[in-house]
This record gives C-alpha cells, structure tokens and sequence, in this order.
C-alpha cells in the first residue's frame, strides 16, 4: 500500500513539475517574442542605445544605479555607428539588412556599449524569408538566440534577437525548485504514510496474527479447545477492520461448537466399541469354548453338524480376533500410555520373520538387519503386533513367490524398520486412507480371509502412542512401510489392561 501510494505521488510531482516547467519555458519565450517584436516596431525616437529604464523587468539589464553612470566604451566600439537597441537586456543583439545584405551587427554589452558581431555571427543572423515571426538561431560562440526580423519605418530590415539563456536559466531554476520540493514532500510523505499506515493496519496485524495461530492448531484429530480469539479492541463494528475481526470470531466460535460435537460424538463411539468389546469377549469365550467342547466329544455327530461346530469356532475365534482389536484401538485412543521396557528389536524382528515363514512357506523372506543389535524404549508385545501385522498385510496381499524384505537401520538418532515387498502394490485412490480402520481395496489387496481391516490401523495407532510416525509409498513392484521410532521417549509408565 505504501508502495503504491509513494508510487502515485511520484507520478503526480513528476507530471505537475514537468507540466509547470514547460509552462514557465513557454509563458517566458512568449514574453520575449512580445519584447522583440515591440522592438522592431518601436518608433526611431523611441529606440535609445538600450538597457535604459525602458529595458526594465525580467528580460532587461535595467538601468544603472541613480549617480552611477556605466563606463565610457572603448574607442573602437564608440567610433561605430550605433545601433538600437529599445527596450532589450543587456547581451542582445541587432542587426540591418539593406537591399538584401548585411549592412552591420552588434551585441549589448553589460556597460552599454557595443560589440561587433564577427563575419559568422552576423551570418548566422540571416533571417532569410522569415519576417514578422520569431525564430531560434545558433549565433556562434554566443550562444543560441530567439530573433525577430521586421521591416521599419525606413524600408530596412530590422533583426534583433535576446538570447535563449534569459528563458532556460529561470526555467531550469525552477525545475531545479520543483525536483527539490517534490522530492522532499514524497520523502516526507512515505516516513509518515509509513507510520499512518502502520498504525492503521496494526488491528489487521493482530487479527492476522490470530488467523495464523489458528492454522496452526492440530484440529483433525482429539479433544481441541478452540480458545484463540481476536481481541474485542479488534472488534468494532463501524471499522473495516473491526468487521474482519468480529466475523472471524464468530466463525471461530462455530468451528469451536462444531469441534466439541465432534469430539463428544466420537468419545460416544470410543466408549460404546470400547464397552462393547469388552463385553463380547465373555461370550465369545463361551462360543468358542462350547464349539471345541463338542467337536472334542466321543460322540458321534452327522457330518454336516461337525462341519458346522468348526465353522462356529473358526468364526468365533476371527471374531476375538476383531473384537481384541477394536478393544486396542479403544485404549490407544483414549491416551493410555504403554509398558516403556529396553526392547531389542533386531531379535523381535527375527523372530517375527521366522513366525512370517512359517505362516507363508510360499514367500520369499528376507533380513536386512545392522551388525549390532539395535535396542527402543517400548511395549515388546505392542511392537510385536505392529511388525507381525506389516508382514501379515505383506503375506496377504502379495501372489505366492514374491519377496518380502524387512530391514532395520538407524538414522538420524531414531530407528528406521522398513517392510518391503513386490508386490502389485497399493491403488493410489486407496493410499491415502490406508492406515484408516476398515480401509480395504477391491483390486489384489483386497480383503482375504481372515482379515479385519485394522491391521494398518493397529500399526498407525501404537507406533504414535511410541512417539513415532509410520508411512508409505508404493508402486507396481515395489511398496515399502517405513516405521519410525525414537531411540527414548519421554511417555513412561506400564500398560493398563
């Protein structure tokens, strides 16, 4: 804004001042056209040496001081013959023409006397076939002249001319004047447009200010308090600003309400799935016990009856399965810290593998472990779940033959443990939701059997509740887990179960 104001005013003093100086240039020529003209057609007995009280103003010597006389001119300039100069400044020139020829030619000088014109000079001021206008010409070494040619009272050519200096010199006076005054009036208005706008704009800064807070609050996920507002002073509904800030705060104030619905909605969630888990655990303990009670028994059963207890306690245990699951998401979510023990992954991941290859021969696995063993504060059982659940999702999701690589590292003051596969990959519509509960695909990572959709969301949820991140990039060929977790964590205290 400033910029653009500074801008503006530069403009406007350049044109006024451009436009004043030419003005100035042109009302003085003007002038001293009127004058030479005047000149010319002053009568004989009018027409005194020059530089008299008649030659008084702007464009005249003006006449000397009362009792002050100008010095006697030289001999050579006094035995010419004189000519007139009415009413001209002193560094004038005057000409005749006679019959067409140059007869004579002389300067003004500052003492009254005259000086004659040389050979070029006096050539220079030929007006040709300009009559009764004024023109402009380079009169040698003097300088450039404006003149005026007209015939007298004797039938001769009268040409007299003032040079252009009288003009230039009080125009480039004032536009010296003008560049001066335009200059310290735009300093003098950014310093205090700087500070008017400054001022003015600080409101804005502050509600900006408040703006920025906002964005950078985490409100995608947990409990949110929404407390940032613009200060009331910011708020004055007859300012502009005061409009911005008062809109602002009652957005904020909606986005609060809206959060805290959320954030109740979804605590009702947690703790219905949290409850409801807890209490089908019972009963699925019972249906699963009864199932294998049966199947045990010496008596004999038709075969569709022993068909049908297995499949109830296959289902019943894919069914503790999901239900321990949702139970884990429901304690994760709900903050409760986990058991902080030395862990030594490079010996969890190896024994996980070998688990890995027991459940699927028909892959190819493969150890890509650091020399020394690599030791993390956290849950053994927990990061026990998130490497068996990465290789299950590999193993699953990936055609018999193919290669799964696990790799542990550590870079950077934390330990990197990667799952990589070649796989067909992951679509790319699904990979930004893949760590969500439920997130399945309908191409070759769809889900098989057995499988809950929570596996991913298990890995996501108990590498943040070690102060870790877990992502991933795939390709047809290649998809990679990256699981990272710090080598200490600051959370501390034992898992509630």
């Amino acid at each position: 804004m400033i910029t653009v104001v500074v801008a503006l005013l530069s403009v406007l003093c350049i044109v006024i001042g451009v436009t004043s100086v030419l003005f100035l240039r042109s009302f003085l020529i003007d002038r001293l056209d009127s004058d030479l003209m005047a000149a010319t057609h002053a009568p004989p007995n009018d027409r005194g040496r020059g530089g008299g009280t008649e030659g008084g103003g702007p464009l005249s010597g003006g006449a000397p001081p009362p009792g002050v006389g100008p010095p006697p001119c030289t001999a050579s300039a006094a035995t010419l013959t004189p000519l007139q100069f009415p009413g001209l400044p002193w560094g004038s020139v005057a000409a005749r023409m006679v019959n067409g020829q140059l007869v004579g030619g002389s300067q003004l000088t500052s003492d009254n006397c005259q000086q004659p014109l040389t050979t070029d000079q006096l050539a220079a001021m030929d007006p040709g076939n300009v009559l009764n206008t004024a023109y402009t010409r380079q009169v040698g070494s003097l300088g450039t002249y404006r003149m005026y040619a007209a015939v007298d009272s004797f039938g001769n050519v009268a040409i007299y001319g003032v040079s252009l200096s009288t003009v230039t010199d009080p125009a480039d006076a004032f536009g010296f004047i003008v560049a001066s005054v335009g200059a310290a009036a735009l300093i003098v208005a950014t310093v205090v447009g700087t500070a008017i706008v400054r001022r003015t704009l600080r409101p804005l800064r502050r509600v900006a200010d408040t703006a920025s807070r906002v964005a950078e609050l985490e409100l995608g996920r947990g409990d949110v308090a929404l407390s940032v507002r613009v200060p009331e002073s910011d708020t004055d509904p007859h300012t502009e600003v005061g409009q911005v800030g008062a809109a602002l705060n009652r957005m904020l104030g909606h986005v609060d309400a809206a959060l805290a619905a959320r954030q109740a909605s979804e605590m009702r969630v947690r703790q219905f799935v949290a409850d409801a888990s807890h209490e089908l655990r019972t009963p699925l303990a019972a249906i699963r016990g009864y199932a294998e009670l049966t199947r045990r028994s010496d008596d004999d059963v038709p075969p569709n009856v022993a068909h049908a207890i297995r499949r109830v306690e296959s289902e019943s245990a894919r069914m503790t399965v999901l239900v321990n699951d949702l139970l884990l998401l429901a304690r994760l979510d709900s903050g409760r810290p986990l058991a902080r023990d030395q862990v030594d992954l490079s010996r969890l991941v190896v024994d996980t593998v070998s688990d890995a290859h027991i459940a699927g021969p028909r892959h190819n696995w493969r150890l890509d472990l650091p020399p020394d063993p690599v030791v993390v504060s956290g849950d053994e059982q927990r990061l026990h779940q998130v490497l068996a659940n990465l290789l299950s999702n590999a193993r699953t999701h990936t055609p018999a033959g193919a290669t799964v690589t696990t790799g542990l590292a550590e870079s950077n003051g934390d330990v990197v443990l990667t799952v990589a596969d070649d796989g067909p990959g992951i679509p790319s519509d699904l990979l930004p939701e893949v760590f969500e509960r439920f997130a399945r695909a309908d191409t070759s990572r769809s889900r098989n059997s057995g499988s809950t959709g929570l596996g991913l969301a298990i890995v996501a949820a108990v590498v943040a509740a070690h102060d870790g991140a877990v992502d991933v990039v795939s390709e047809p060929g290649n998809t990679v887990f990256t699981v990272r977790l710090p080598h200490h964590s600051s959370n501390t205290g034992a898992a509630q179960e």
